[in-house]
């Protein structure tokens, strides 16, 4: 694919979302990085009826460190996984009281240090919350890269990579929104919306036609 192609689809994509926000709600950075290590192999929709529930009771690491595990399982246990991410959370809780005054650090680096926080999330909390260029490659980016042509990859972070390097420098701070909310709406994974998608004529997925 080649960079004006690239360009036209971005630009569609700014034209219809101007400005695209992450699904999961949140208030905080703190309430961010939560749900998003809340959110792994689950859906937005399940995190967000747990955290609705979550932080009006506790919402920083303090409140939730004194929730416990037990304590906190209440709240999640609807979400996949929610064993071994209330016990994630609540280590992530201490480290951030005992190492960074209780705030959200601003690099990869320090976020990645944080049990249940990956590269993945840490790029959602960096590009979402503190508004740093940073590309989150999901299932959704990952599948949307690889069958539309616009950085494919053998992994996410190969695909990660190659959309920092390629997506044209103006449409790179929202691109991992617009790229996931496709993935998630448009180009779905059984069976890709080819023909409502405005995208469709800049596309190279060669089976679009039969789908």
């Amino acid at each position: 694919m080649n960079k004006d192609k690239r360009t036209e689809i971005f630009a569609r994509l700014r034209d219809n979302n101007p400005n695209p926000e992450t699904e999961l709600e949140y208030s905080s950075p703190f309430e961010l990085v939560v749900a998003v290590a809340l959110s792994a192999q689950a859906t937005d929709v399940s995190v967000n009826k747990a955290t609705r529930k979550l932080f009006p009771v506790a919402n920083t690491p303090e409140s939730i460190y004194a929730l416990g595990e037990e304590g906190l399982k209440e709240y999640i246990k609807t979400i996949g996984l929610f064993n071994s991410k209330a016990k994630n959370v609540i280590k992530m809780c201490k480290i951030l009281m005992d190492k960074h005054n209780s705030v959200v650090p601003q690099t990869r680096e320090e976020l990645e240090e944080l049990p249940g926080v990956g590269r993945k999330t840490a790029n959602v909390v960096l590009n979402t919350a503190f508004k740093q260029i940073a590309m989150a490659v999901d299932t959704h980016i990952f599948r949307v890269s690889n069958r539309t042509k616009i950085a494919p990859g053998k992994d996410v972070l190969e695909v990660e990579k190659r959309l920092m390097r390629l997506v044209p420098q103006e449409f790179l701070m929202d691109a991992h929104h617009w790229l996931i909310l496709h993935g998630r709406y448009v180009c779905t994974a059984r069976k890709p919306k080819c023909g409502s998608c405005l995208i469709e004529d800049l596309c190279e997925y060669k089976q679009k036609e039969i789908d």
